[in-house]
């Protein structure tokens, strides 16, 4: 058995961002509190994001269109202008939020580095994920970087080709069971799921039971070790 490549994931996996969104979210549920409850708030806001996510995608840029209409819709399709700049300022605030990569993240990589071709195969908005992998300070260590609208079998097996030796020598590693483990396996790639302490519902799917490629790790800390032990 051969491995040449490791696919990462980034939000979640290499850096901080869901805990962004959720309080991001929170914020929302008090300038909508005249408006409605917060439970209420939630439901509607998860509602306008799953329609949403075909026509805006996955990022910040999303979520606050997502937010926008959120206000529309529970004010009755009036609200105020300055709820409206309120939200677009959340907005602009998560845009601007500091990258800070995850405990053991840049170590595991620098020992990776050395023996792998890394790649980042990432969703999201092109440039703010372009400027997170640049404030992140590791964009050096990836021999290429896919920025995609949705992860899928065939996003992982036209990845691996091009910058690896197709799927069956590559490792996807990532935070979501439904976009990074389950769709890599599909391609006959290896998944290593490493859990953040809250995921995203529209990312939550169960795991793949006794897959002979997959295998849970505690934190990216173990993945070199056992990536290596896969040869």
């Amino acid at each position: 058995m051969r491995i040449t490549t490791v696919g990462l994931d980034a939000d979640d996996t290499l850096w901080h961002n869901e805990t962004i969104f959720r309080l991001t979210q929170d914020r929302l549920r008090e300038m909508l509190a005249d408006f409605a409850d917060h439970e209420t708030t939630n439901t509607k806001l998860a509602e306008v994001e799953r329609r949403n996510l075909r026509l805006y995608g996955y990022g910040v840029k999303g979520f606050t269109l997502s937010m926008i209409e959120t206000a529309m819709e529970l004010a009755g399709g009036e609200p105020p202008g300055r709820l409206i700049a309120d939200i677009l300022a959340a907005g602009r605030e998560m845009l601007a939020h500091p990258v800070e990569p995850l405990p053991g993240v840049e170590e595991a990589l620098h020992d990776l580095v050395d023996g792998y071709r890394l790649v980042l195969i990432t969703k999201g908005d092109l440039l703010h994920q372009e400027q997170k992998l640049a404030a992140s300070g590791m964009g050096e260590l990836f021999a290429g970087v896919e920025i995609v609208s949705e992860k899928d079998a065939g996003t992982y097996r036209r990845v691996f080709e091009r910058f690896g030796t197709g799927a069956e020598e590559a490792v996807m590693v990532g935070n979501s069971m439904r976009s990074d483990i389950l769709p890599a396996l599909e391609a006959g790639a290896w998944g290593a799921y490493i859990p953040y302490h809250i995921t995203w519902a529209h990312e939550v799917a169960d795991p793949p039971g006794e897959h002979p490629r997959f295998a849970e790790l505690e934190s990216i800390s173990d993945l070199p070790a056992w990536v290596r032990g896969l040869s």
